[in-house]
């Protein structure tokens, strides 16, 4: 399963479950069951920044072995279906039609339907989760910048290459030629591809 990049909402999202109360769940949590399994295996995936679908879930709790049997799939995906409707876990929407949706806890502490508080993540972990969210957004925020500096890096040197070539074509069209000019253009151009070259590169 790789790490995606979080979007803005997946991070509001990743924030509100962190820091939630205990939430009122319309389902039964009684540890051994499959709801409460389930709920196990999405935590312990989402205090590690991932939102799961249904084959990352079944890889979670049962191991590769049933990842590709569609029956054992349908029946997970109901069961998640209705620990949704029961204000357990949220149904994200896809980011491409094709792909599988994606689940994720609306919290980490439930009071059940038989009034049992279920907690699926202790202070700690969920402290430690909160400081990788941190440590990613930075990052995200690092590569973002990066990115924009190379964008206006390719402008720059783009727009330099370009004016180059126009000022030597403007000077041959000239009844008298200026040297100076040429040279001058033709340095510019050969200096301004070489670094977008490696603008374009990185």
């Amino acid at each position: 399963m790789s790490q995606r990049k979080l979007t803005i909402n997946e991070i509001k999202s990743l924030q509100e479950a962190f820091v939630s109360d205990i939430r009122k769940a319309n389902i039964r949590l009684r540890e051994g069951e499959y709801q409460f399994t389930l709920a196990e295996g999405i935590a312990d995936l989402q205090l590690n920044l991932t939102f799961p679908d249904v084959r990352d879930v079944i890889r979670k709790t049962s191991g590769d072995k049933d990842i590709q049997d569609i029956q054992i799939i349908r029946k997970i995906q109901t069961i998640l279906k209705k620990m949704e409707k029961g204000n357990v876990v949220r149904i994200l929407p896809k980011k491409k039609p094709w792909e599988l949706q994606r689940y994720m806890l609306l919290g980490f502490r439930f009071q059940d339907a038989e009034n049992n508080t279920v907690v699926l993540a202790t202070d700690q972990q969920i402290k430690q989760s909160q400081d990788l969210l941190q440590s990613t957004m930075k990052q995200q925020d690092a590569s973002l910048e990066a990115r924009n500096l190379s964008l206006i890096k390719v402008g720059a040197f783009g727009s330099v290459l370009l004016a180059s070539y126009i000022t030597i074509l403007w000077s041959l069209v000239q009844p008298v030629i200026s040297s100076v000019v040429f040279i001058l253009a033709f340095c510019a151009a050969g200096v301004a591809a070489v670094a977008l070259g490696r603008a374009l590169t990185r």
